[in-house]
C-alpha cells in the first residue's frame, strides 16, 4: 500500500514535465565530468540594458545568465575569470517547427462520420486546428567549452514554442528557466573538490 502514494507522486511529476511545454535535451555528461572542472567564466561579457529594445535577447540575457550561475553554484562550481577551466557560452535563436494541418492528421477528420458514437467532437477538431501548421518556436541552446582546448565537453538545448511573440514577460521567463535549467543540468556532477 506504501508504494501506491510513491507511484501517484511519480506519475504526477510526469505528467507535468510533460505538460510543461519546453523541450530539453541534455547531452551526455561524460566528457564534462571526466575532466574534474571547478572554476567557470562567461565566454562573452553581458549585454548592456536596454528598455527600449524589442530584441528578446535583451530581456533573456540576465535572466538566463543568472539562473545558470545559480545551478551551476549550487553543484560547487565557482565563478572565477582567472581560474576558469571552462567557459559557458549560449545561442538564442527563433525558429519554426512545422506541425501537421488538420486534413494530414491520420487520426483526426474534420468531416463528422455517420457512425453512431464515432463521430469527431468538435474539440478534437478545434485541437487539430490549433496544433496543427508552423509554430514559431524559442530555442536556447547552453554550451560548456574547455577553457585549454576550446572544445565543446557539454550542451543543453531547450525549445519552446512561442505564445506571444509581442512581449517577453521577464518574471515568466525567470520561472520557466528556474525550473527547465535544473531539469536539464541535473545530471552535472558536482564540482571537483566541492564540500
Amino acid at each position: 500500500m506504501r508504494a501506491l502514494p510513491a507511484t501517484l507522486c511519480l506519475l504526477c511529476s510526469l505528467v507535468l514535465a510533460a505538460c510543461s511545454g519546453v523541450a530539453v535535451e541534455p547531452a551526455p555528461v561524460d566528457d564534462f565530468a571526466a575532466a574534474g572542472y571547478r572554476y567557470y567564466r562567461w565566454r562573452s561579457e553581458p549585454l548592456p540594458a536596454d528598455p527600449r529594445s524589442s530584441d528578446p535577447l535583451y530581456t533573456v540575457d540576465p535572466v538566463l545568465r543568472s539562473e545558470v550561475d545559480r545551478v551551476l553554484q549550487a553543484k560547487g562550481y565557482l565563478l572565477d575569470r582567472e581560474r576558469s577551466q571552462f567557459s559557458v557560452d549560449y545561442l538564442f535563436a527563433e525558429g519554426l517547427v512545422a506541425g501537421a494541418t488538420p486534413g494530414q492528421a491520420d487520426n483526426i477528420s474534420p468531416v463528422p462520420l455517420v457512425i453512431p458514437n464515432r463521430g469527431v467532437d468538435q474539440a478534437s477538431i478545434d485541437n487539430a486546428i490549433a496544433l496543427g501548421g508552423v509554430k514559431e518556436t524559442s530555442n536556447i541552446q547552453l554550451r560548456f567549452f574547455d577553457r585549454d582546448s576550446n572544445e565543446l565537453v557539454w550542451e543543453l538545448t531547450l525549445s519552446k514554442i512561442v505564445e506571444n511573440t509581442n512581449r517577453v514577460d521577464p518574471a515568466d521567463l525567470t520561472d520557466l528557466l528556474h525550473g527547465q535549467l535544473a531539469r536539464g543540468m541535473k545530471d552535472l556532477p558536482a564540482a571537483a573538490g566541492a564540500p
